[in-house]
């Protein structure tokens, strides 16, 4: 088995099995890493306290020596800002946020995930390396909106017409994603 692990954080309405989250975790699996990827309840109507600790019980059931890469998509990533912020040790090596929605448009599906905490000092403490990854053109995170995550200054890339970087984009098998995964000194370099 090798000492590293991958927790998966699903968005709103789950990924499903055709997402690019559930690619990536079946060949992670493939690879023999230990992958968590929990199906958070309510997922159309999530209850953020809840999703917070279904959470901390998947970082709970990590084995405690292995590196752990966080991979967020969507809503998830604003569920890992908020975990983030609750906390005051390290939890993983690296933190992907996919797709991040707008932290200044709320979803009304998910209502009290906002005010969204935007800490580059707490995201430092949880993880070692926390990189963005937008898309030029998501429906649900403006370029504009998407300059308040830029703003933190941490590594992030803009994928030209991506999309909401989803199933309907066209990401279900995804390469660079694995990639990334399997070498994260690749992280930080552009696509």
């Amino acid at each position: 088995m090798n000492q590293q692990s991958f927790l998966f954080i699903h968005g709103l309405g789950g990924s499903g099995p055709d997402h690019w989250q559930t690619w990536l975790a079946h060949e992670l699996t493939l690879r023999n890493y230990h992958v968590s990827y929990p199906t958070f309840t309510n997922v159309d109507s999530p209850n953020k306290e809840v999703w917070m600790e279904e959470l901390a019980a998947a970082i709970e059931n990590t084995p405690e020596n292995n590196s752990l890469t966080v991979i967020t998509h969507s809503l998830g990533c604003l569920l890992w800002l908020h975990y983030a912020a609750s906390q005051n040790k390290r939890l993983a090596k690296q933190a992907i946020l996919v797709a991040p929605p707008s932290p200044k448009i709320i979803l009304s599906e998910a209502k009290n995930f906002y005010p969204v905490p935007l800490n580059k000092n707490q995201l430092s403490v949880v993880a070692e390396e926390t990189q963005f990854v937008h898309s030029s053109n998501d429906p649900f995170c403006s370029n504009e909106d998407a300059k308040t995550f830029l703003g933190l200054g941490l590594p992030s890339i803009i994928l030209p017409n991506a999309g909401h970087i989803n199933t309907n984009s066209g990401h279900g098998k995804w390469p660079w994603i694995l990639d990334v995964c399997l070498n994260s000194e690749k992280m930080v370099q552009s696509i």
